[in-house]
């Protein structure tokens, strides 16, 4: 049996299959492939005999590893943009243990779309996930942990209202895509997906597009099969990757990004969500992980290819139950504290939230009881976010079930956080998920939360209105560079077009604080108001998405300044800078900075690395501009002059560097390597 707490049905749940009832059970025998597979009607239930088809459901798009033998398929294709439930937790099943995966795509070449292994009572399986009109979806049940025969459920979780658009792109992917991440140091996005001993980079173009490339490795003791994260662990200028299931394991980029280092840790952990962080704040990442059956774990950075284990002191549980670590500065005070969303089925004290104060010496002090926060709860992951925009973060817990409770909107009060729930429309919402993120998907400045198999749009006033979007959670970024958040599911990326809305994307580089400025606090005021974001490794449950950090500020065509707090102190502000594009900001210990703006990215430069000369595209003339070239602490280490499209960087020492162009709409950025 699999270590996963049980969970039991909410009342509110149940009153989905009220809507059926008189329907009779479809007895209609299960197909063994999916090419066979039985196509379902909505609402309706159906009876699987036993589980003993010859098609094995591949991939896993739910917890519990690949050890099924045997599958069963049915398809359901979309009459109109909705969202379904699939459940196994009805009375008759008496806690049949089942596990579902739900694909896209066509047979012989399925990708995962959603899946569940034990967010019902007893073991029993549910997910809901959003469908799109005229789209085939397969629903496959395996016999990972029984072939015993039970009845499921599918129906209606919506419809609510429909997001327009969003438009899709095919990339590459190879095992596990999990991260949306710059992985070759340009400020832009890039798709990744890995294996044991794969790197696969979907590297976005500067103009539009990708470039892939696939990097072999050294066999990875572990996959990301729970969670991944990543951040530039030795301070190159490169992102690493940590992979997290039973333990950790490092990859680490070599100096130039196009090769990666297998650094298996010998340590077991029951892994849940992992993070880079600064823990001891020495400017260097360290590495955490959350422990399902013990207390919590952590690497210390040692700086010279060596970590220190260490555990206990960030979640002491002596059975676990931690799920969904997020790494958060919840009282403003420059040090980043650490929320656990905890699950291991209601009453049980390895269920209790808890709140990690960083007290800036080393050490942290459990204050979640103090702060409100103490709550039993099946709780996956929670989504921070200053959601009424006044100057601290708030949470939104996402319920995994409603044992113990649905999900909590807790407003931060300074002293205290508020439950603000009621009328909030999340004690309305009855989609439940392990996945909860926040984002400000359409660029109007509040930020909306993602997951339960909708997006909960916020409303500015701190309510809330479900929205049904066309993908499920995934990792997110900007890949389009379009100033709209995007979200990828598998192989395919969901593009989100915007609207008229205006917005500005901050791209940290930390000098004495860590590299990616991890823990930094960022905040930008416009007529607007004033909004905040953290620089964080790891959220919601399972992904690592962007390391930028992304507005939109609404209306608003200016912005008053933007203004960096650095884990190391250090308060860094540009005034004035451009709307709808990129900033660079670099940690200056002079308290002014190095690179002070960026407008939209309308160059590109390559190679990168380079040895001699450097190419410049851009859609305007550049020959005859002067290009200054800018060290990491924004120092001009060279002016040339754009023969060509091109200058001669020949004379300069390896590292990465970053070209500065005057054009006639403005100021222009573009990183580079030099080898």
């Amino acid at each position: 049996m699999p270590i996963t707490p049980t969970f039991k049905t909410e009342p509110m749940k149940r009153t989905l299959f009220t809507m059926v009832t008189g329907l009779l059970a479809w007895q209609a025998g299960a197909q063994n492939s999916c090419a066979t597979a039985v196509p379902l009607m909505v609402p309706g239930n159906y009876y699987i005999s036993q589980v003993d088809g010859s098609e094995i459901p591949e991939p896993v798009c739910a917890t519990g590893g690949d050890m099924a033998t045997a599958g069963e398929w049915y398809a359901y294709t979309a009459t109109m943009d909705t969202a379904i439930t699939v459940t196994t937790d009805l009375p008759q099943n008496n806690g049949v243990d089942t596990r579902v995966q739900v694909y896209v795509g066509s047979c012989g070449n399925l990708t995962c779309y959603a899946g569940d292994d034990d967010s019902g009572n007893g073991y029993t399986s549910m997910v809901t996930f959003n469908v799109q009109m005229g789209t085939t979806y397969y629903i496959a049940f395996d016999n990972r942990w029984t072939s015993s025969g039970f009845t499921f459920h599918v129906g209606f979780a919506g419809p609510g209202p429909e997001v327009n658009g969003f438009s899709t792109v095919y990339v590459p992917t190879n095992g596990m895509a999990y991260c949306v991440v710059d992985m070759n140091n340009d400020g832009l996005d890039d798709a990744v997906s890995v294996t044991a001993n794969t790197i696969t980079i979907n590297y976005q173009n500067s103009g539009n597009g990708f470039t892939t490339t696939t990097y072999n490795t050294a066999t990875a003791s572990n996959t990301p099969s729970w969670s991944m994260c990543a951040g530039d662990l030795d301070g190159n200028g490169y992102n690493d990757l940590v992979y997290a299931s039973g333990g950790l394991t490092f990859m680490m980029a070599n100096d130039s990004g196009n090769g990666y280092t297998t650094v298996n840790q010998p340590q077991y952990i029951f892994c849940q969500r992992s993070n880079t962080v600064d823990i001891n704040n020495d400017g260097r990442l360290d590495a955490f992980s959350c422990h399902d059956v013990a207390p919590n774990v952590y690497y210390i950075n040692n700086g010279n290819g060596t970590w220190t284990w260490h555990q206990g002191g960030l979640g002491d549980t002596p059975d676990g139950g931690n799920y969904g670590s997020i790494w958060v500065d919840y009282n403003n005070d420059g040090l980043v504290d650490m929320f656990i969303a905890k699950c291991r089925g209601a009453g049980s004290p390895a269920s209790i939230d808890q709140l990690w104060r960083n007290n800036g010496d080393g050490t942290f002090t459990d204050v979640a009881a103090a702060m409100n926060l103490a709550d039993y709860q099946q709780s996956w992951s929670s989504a921070w976010a200053d959601f009424d925009n006044d100057g601290d973060m708030d949470v939104m817990i996402g319920a995994s079930s409603f044992t113990g409770g649905g999900h909590k909107l807790m407003r931060n009060d300074g002293t205290t956080f508020t439950n603000v729930t009621a009328n909030s429309g999340f004690d309305m919402f009855t989609g439940t998920s392990i996945e909860f993120i926040a984002r400000d998907f359409d660029n109007d400045g509040y930020v909306d939360v993602l997951g339960g198999g909708a997006l909960m749009h916020n409303n500015g006033n701190m309510t809330f209105t479900q929205v049904a979007v066309p993908f499920s959670n995934g990792p997110t970024g900007d890949l389009d560079h379009n100033g709209f958040v995007d979200v990828q599911n598998g192989n395919t990326i969901y593009l989100n077009a915007g609207n008229t809305n205006h917005w500005l994307t901050v791209h940290t580089v930390g000098t004495v604080s860590n590299t990616n400025g991890i823990g930094a606090r960022v905040e930008l005021t416009s007529p607007l108001g004033t909004q905040i974001r953290d620089i964080r490794s790891g959220d919601g449950f399972r992904y690592m998405s962007s390391l930028n950090a992304h507005f939109g500020i609404g209306t608003d065509t200016t912005i008053n300044s933007v203004t960096v707090r650095w884990p190391s102190g250090i308060v860094n502000t540009v005034e004035n800078p451009p709307v709808n594009g990129l900033i660079t900001i670099i940690e200056d210990p002079a308290g002014s900075v190095g690179i002070p703006e960026q407008t939209t990215a309308t160059i590109g430069v390559f190679p990168s690395p380079v040895s001699n000369m450097l190419h410049i595209q851009a859609p305007l003339g550049l020959n005859g501009n002067t290009a200054s070239v800018l060290n990491l602490a924004g120092q001009v280490v060279a002016r040339h002059l754009i023969l060509h499209g091109s200058i001669d960087v020949s004379g300069l020492p390896g590292g990465i560097y970053l070209l500065k162009v005057e054009t006639k709409v403005g100021l222009q950025l573009a990183k580079f390597v030099k080898q």
